[in-house]
């Protein structure tokens, strides 16, 4: 039988999401800095309180039931408002001065959610600075563990578990053209879009790198003629060719209000991209950190998946 919500320990939580975020105990406990039997105490109190084993060892650790996955997302929110909320009474003074937050984005990330964030940002605290880098920069992780970035945004994978994250949102991928291409139907045929002449942007260390390679198996000899570091170009030189592009649905979305692009979606079953904010967790209970993490999540609330990233 499950427990009463308001008799639940708020550290038995941490351990839960900690286990699921490490997929090991041993793991879980260093980063919460107590004892691997006091973790496996934690966890045996949960299954017994919740009725549920909510973790199952694995060959590739421990593997999270349904039901305890079914739960994670709502108890990481409660647990992060918690902590905004605690944070308040050290809370950072947005008006105290300037400062300068770094943060880790995609281009399109810059494309679709900057200019949101910081009409937001400056309107709350004119003196604030913010500062953008790519996230496919290979120094990356080791930026996030020095405090050098203070948050990174987007579908980044190649991430270790043990950075803190928030899943924002998920996507799916679209097919964009022009309008009037043999694409633009209801439901573009498979060995039409295979036929189709590409346009690809790759470049190295991308998070979007392994979707063309995916595309490429299913579509097998497929003609690309052109190749392009940014997605910037792209809708421009799709309006006046007849080259078609993989691209998130967002993205898609925003090209054809400012060009002449249809979207339709995407012929190859490609999964959705997770579009998660990451940030060291060391800063848990940095009142900055929070506030900025804060701000995100609002803006992200406000603006809708669909405006977002």
């Amino acid at each position: 039988m499950r427990a009463s919500p308001d008799k639940l320990d708020l550290n038995l939580l941490r351990v839960l999401v900690q286990i699921h975020e490490d997929r090991k105990v041993s793991l879980a406990a260093e980063h919460l800095g107590i004892s691997q039997p006091a973790a496996s105490s934690a966890l045996k109190r949960l299954r017994e309180e919740l009725g549920d084993k909510l973790f199952s060892p694995t060959a590739h650790g421990m593997e999270p039931t349904p039901v305890a996955t079914q739960m994670m997302p709502q108890i990481k929110e409660a647990l992060l408002n918690i902590g905004m909320a605690m944070s308040r009474s050290d809370a950072f003074d947005v008006a105290s001065g300037p400062r300068q937050f770094t943060i880790a984005m995609t281009e399109i990330g810059e494309l679709h959610f900057l200019p949101i964030l910081m009409k937001a940002a400056k309107s709350i605290c004119p003196m604030l600075r913010i500062a953008t880098i790519r996230n496919t920069d290979s120094n990356l992780r080791f930026d996030l563990e020095q405090g050098k970035v203070d948050l990174a945004i987007g579908h980044l994978p190649f991430l270790p578990l043990d950075f803190q994250r928030r899943l924002l949102f998920t996507q799916n991928h679209a097919c964009l053209f022009r309008r009037g291409h043999r694409l633009d139907v209801e439901v573009p045929r498979l060995q039409d879009y295979s036929a189709a002449e590409h346009a690809v942007v790759w470049s190295a260390g991308s998070e979007y790198s392994h979707i063309e390679e995916e595309i490429d198996r299913a579509c097998e000899g497929r003609r690309i003629g052109l190749r392009i570091p940014h997605f910037s170009a792209l809708p421009d030189v799709l309006e006046c060719s007849d080259l078609v592009a993989t691209v998130p649905e967002a993205f898609a979305r925003r090209s054809t209000r400012r060009f002449n692009l249809s979207y339709r979606a995407h012929p190859v079953g490609l999964a959705p991209l997770e579009i998660c904010m990451f940030w060291n967790k060391k800063h848990r209970n940095d009142s900055a950190n929070l506030w900025l993490q804060s701000l995100v999540v609002d803006q992200f609330r406000a603006v809708g998946n669909a405006q977002s990233l």
